[in-house]
Formats: C-alpha cells, sequence, structure tokens
C-alpha cells in the first residue's frame, strides 16, 4: 500500500491527465491575471522604495571630526607591537 494515495489527476509517473487541465481551465485566466496583479504590485513598492531613498539629501547633517586617538594603548603579555620585534642579523 503505497504511503501517498494516488490521484485521479496524475498517471503513475506523475504527469498531469488531460483531467487536471480541464479542472484548471477555468481557473487559468483568473491565477494568470492574479499572479500579475501581485507582481505588478511588489515591482512597484520596490520602485517607489528605490526612488523615494534616492531622493533623501544629506547636505545639512553635520559630520564630525574624528574622534581623538588614545596617546598610548597598553599592549597584552605575549602580543608584541613591530615596533619592538628584532630581526634576525
Amino acid at each position: 500500500m503505497p504511503i501517498v494515495p494516488r490521484s485521479s489527476y496524475y498517471d503513475k509517473n506523475y504527469r498531469a491527465t488531460a483531467a487536471l487541465i480541464r479542472a484548471r481551465q477555468p481557473y487559468l485566466v483568473r491565477n494568470i491575471l492574479a499572479g500579475s496583479t501581485l507582481a505588478a504590485f511588489a515591482i512597484g513598492v520596490f520602485a517607489f522604495t528605490l526612488k523615494a531613498v534616492a531622493q533623501d539629501d544629506f547636505s545639512d547633517v553635520e559630520i564630525p571630526d574624528a574622534p581623538a586617538q588614545p596617546a598610548h594603548t597598553p599592549s597584552t603579555g605575549n602580543v608584541r607591537q613591530t615596533s619592538q620585534i628584532s630581526t634576525p642579523k
């Protein structure tokens, strides 16, 4: 006994039969229109968002100066700085 029951809409190789094609026929145009409408809406929202973001003007925002660097950063025990490494002669 198969785990998945066989539907009358598919043949033994699970390809669509003529009955499935006839059953889907009334919904074909509506499904295409609904899918096209949904895709057009998504593309429209995406295009609007890109256009709205491109219009942002940050010329009135002041850019702060770079933060002051500390005079000396303490080193840890095993890490040597490049100026302390001696080269063999």
